[in-house]
């Protein structure tokens, strides 16, 4: 159904273009051209059609993220995977310049890839694009593993052997006797002198390293999917003549809520602030809480220096009893008395063009009623084979969780599990024993569901259960409402981008 994807400037030059079916490059450059005299500046559409193809687009700046379609495609799934096209550029690229797509250009036909299979649509999200286009490689880190310890190895073989000379040259100046010889030298003093330096050398060298943190991704790890449920690929590639004219449309019908996607950020004000919160949970299989830690942080950025003077009122509306903490530079007492965040020296200015963290808060608890999301899996045996019933329900209505993904181990090597009733959808990774039970969105409307399925194995085989989502409201109820100037206490516009992520979130 998609022939083309394409970044191109508002002149029709193309920047970057993905062929999903064979096109010639006069025919996409052909396309393109054509393409900003189509256009009608005095309407709201987003899309143009002529005799043979239809061009859905989307402006970004001076740029246009661009799909060439069929005219028998579906105009509302090309709206939804124009919106992943565009929400992809932003990765990738710091700026919507023609210099900066031009620069990663084989980065973002990657991820276009990813997006689309011979002119269908993959049922793909941010977060898995990012996770494919990583290639994180277990070998690769299998082999790094093993080269760190043989060098590690090789240094404590250099230490001892270092030791052993300086020992030796101790044991010859107390005996009286001429040192033993270090290489070609014959000296005592000279050889005494080099191993000494040599023992310096590899002790001072050898300092502890601090193991780096392995990077984890904003979004929900999986593996690659192979086989991607294409419809009628087979008679779509049989009927594909003449560069996309006569294409089948695909009968593939979504539900409203798999079409609600994350909408991408809005546009940054000159004072913009990044509320990030991070959970941290651990539950047991037969209920209880065993651990919850949730961190939170304001960031600050500011791009025009005539705003840099400014104090952001906090509103707190928290009953959990959450530890605030501000920046040392942070007047304390006034955030205290009056929830204002302003620096100390009110002369001074925050720092422009960066990110700085002006406050942050930390809940730590084992009370049960705070777990936002609960996960109830009761694995009953049943003669050869196990039935799970896991069911999850939303204890915190006000919040509103998107591309849950709840992962259910399963016994290696005894096929796939045979699903009776769900909630969603699911996916079987047979490489890696794992089922993922994935839900577009859970909100007040659709707090609860379910999932039974059976399988042979054990009751202890489906744990532990791990949950992973992304969330634009945050937990704890602690928000920026107002920014305004030191000098005359003036209104200042500002944005915000609130995520609430998970960093481990299991049911053992």
């Amino acid at each position: 159904v998609l022939l083309a994807a394409a970044v191109c400037t508002k002149a029709g030059k193309a920047i970057v273009s993905r062929q999903f079916v064979e096109m010639t490059r006069t025919r996409i450059e052909g396309l393109l051209a054509a393409f900003p005299k189509l256009m009608n500046t005095g309407k709201q559409h987003t899309f143009v059609e002529t005799e043979s193809v239809r061009y859905v687009y989307q402006p970004m700046e001076k740029l246009y993220m661009v799909l060439i379609t069929t005219k028998n495609s579906n105009i509302l799934e090309d709206l939804e995977t124009l919106r992943l096209f565009s929400r992809v550029i932003p990765e990738y690229c710091r700026a919507l310049e023609e210099n900066e797509i031009s620069e990663h250009c084989f980065d973002l036909i990657f991820a276009f890839d990813e997006i689309v299979a011979l002119g269908y649509r993959e049922n793909v999200n941010l977060a898995q694009i990012r996770t494919f286009t990583e290639m994180d490689s277990h070998e690769e880190k299998v082999f790094r593993a093993v080269r760190e310890t043989q060098e590690r190895e090789a240094k404590a073989e250099m230490r001892r052997k270092a030791k052993e000379l300086q020992q030796a040259r101790r044991d010859a100046e107390r005996h009286g006797k001429k040192a033993p010889g270090f290489g070609g030298f014959g000296s005592s003093a000279v050889s005494g002198g080099v191993t000494a330096m040599i023992t310096e050398t590899i002790i001072e060298t050898e300092k502890p390293k601090v193991a780096p943190a392995p990077a984890r991704p904003s979004g929900p790890s999986k593996a690659l999917k192979l086989g991607a449920k294409g419809k009628e690929v087979d008679n779509f590639v049989d009927k594909l003549k003449s560069e996309g004219e006569n294409i089948m449309t695909s009968v593939g019908k979504r539900s409203a809520e798999a079409a609600k996607v994350l909408t991408p950020p809005v546009n940054m004000e000159s004072v913009h602030m990044k509320i990030e919160e991070k959970i941290s949970l651990t539950c047991g299989r037969d209920g209880g809480l065993q651990n919850m830690e949730l961190h939170g942080m304001i960031m600050l950025h500011i791009s025009d220096e005539k705003f840099a003077r400014i104090r952001l009122h906090v509103e707190n509306e928290d009953k959990r009893g959450v530890q605030l903490q501000t920046h040392p530079n942070v007047d304390k007492k006034l955030f205290t008395t009056d929830s204002q965040i302003g620096l100390k020296n009110p002369e001074k200015s925050f720092p422009i063009n960066s990110d700085v963290g002006v406050l942050k808060w930390r809940l730590q608890t084992t009370e049960e009623s705070f777990i936002p999301l609960t996960i109830n899996c009761w694995p009953s045996e049943s003669g050869s084979s196990c039935d799970v019933n896991i069911e999850y329900e939303l204890q915190e209505e006000s919040l509103e969780l998107n591309d849950v993904i709840i992962t259910i181990p399963l016994p290696s090597g005894v096929g796939a599990p045979v699903i009776g009733e769900i909630d969603g959808e699911y996916r079987h990774d047979s490489r890696r024993n794992l089922l993922e039970w994935c839900l577009p969105v859970i909100d007040a409307k659709n707090k609860t569901g379910s999932l039974e399925f059976s399988i042979a194995g054990q009751p202890n085989d489906f744990f532990p259960v791990q949950v992973s989502f992304i969330s634009k409201k945050n937990y704890c109820n602690i928000q920026v409402t107002k920014v305004t100037q030191v000098d005359g206490s003036s209104p200042v516009r500002f944005s915000t981008e609130t995520t609430f992520l998970v960093d481990k979130y299991e049911i053992l």
